[in-house]
């Protein structure tokens, strides 16, 4: 409790000598940590970057091995690997798999464009607050004239610098997480789109394990 309060008393001593635009940029912090944390949760609950089942089940189909790749899918944890089972299968076509994936990919992108708003938004309202506390900075001078004390000069510099500090402070992190959320969000949309090639244009043709009763492969699905 005593390090919570202290915590508190700092945190309400720099809003208020950063004043509003300080307040604001805490508020952007709540909102990026919250999307951050969503986003870990989302993408593992999608199991992006959960793709050596998806891995071997393409090698299996390139080698001809159709019903292992299918059973390889259905063990995979990736939200990308239903639809993959049904590329598989031949119930859909090239376009249509492809369109699936997209929407499986456009899902884990969500929140992106938070991120990037705050990245880009909150080094601009931190040089705003700087500019806003020079200005007052400067009148303050101005009105003290000959009077002017160096020290209070100095004090209005450095408080007007903070709102810069917690703008870089609050965008760094943020950019950061948001090119790692990328990065993760590539490699997967890489994997679909080899996936998805490799199934509709193997390397071998059937060589093992008929279709069982009733199923079917579409050699014209691409």
């Amino acid at each position: 409790m005593i390090y919570l309060e202290m915590i508190t008393e700092r945190l309400a001593a720099i809003m208020e000598l950063g004043g509003p635009v300080v307040m604001l940029l805490l508020g952007l912090s709540v909102v990026s940590l919250a999307v951050v944390l969503w986003k870990f949760w989302q993408l593992a609950y999608l199991g992006v970057g959960r793709h050596r089942q998806i891995a071997h089940a393409l090698d299996l189909w390139d080698l001809g091995d159709r019903a292992g790749a299918r059973a390889a899918l259905q063990m995979s944890r990736s939200r990308l690997a239903p639809v993959l089972s049904r590329a598989a299968s031949g119930s859909g076509s090239h376009g249509r798999a492809v369109a699936e994936a997209g929407a499986v990919l456009d899902r884990m992108e969500r929140g992106f464009r938070i991120l990037d708003s705050i990245a880009q938004i909150a080094p601009l309202l931190g040089l705003f607050g700087t500019v806003l506390g020079m200005i007052g900075a400067f009148q303050a001078m101005q009105e003290a004239g000959a009077n002017v004390d160096p020290s209070t000069l100095a004090g209005g510099i450095w408080v007007a610098l903070l709102t810069t500090a917690a703008g870089l402070a609050v965008a760094m992190p943020t950019s950061l997480m948001l090119t790692f959320f990328e990065s993760r969000v590539a490699r997967a949309r890489g994997v679909a789109e080899t996936a998805i090639e490799t199934i509709f244009a193997p390397s071998q043709p059937t060589t093992q394990a008929a279709p069982a009763p009733g199923e079917t492969l579409h050699s014209d699905a691409a």
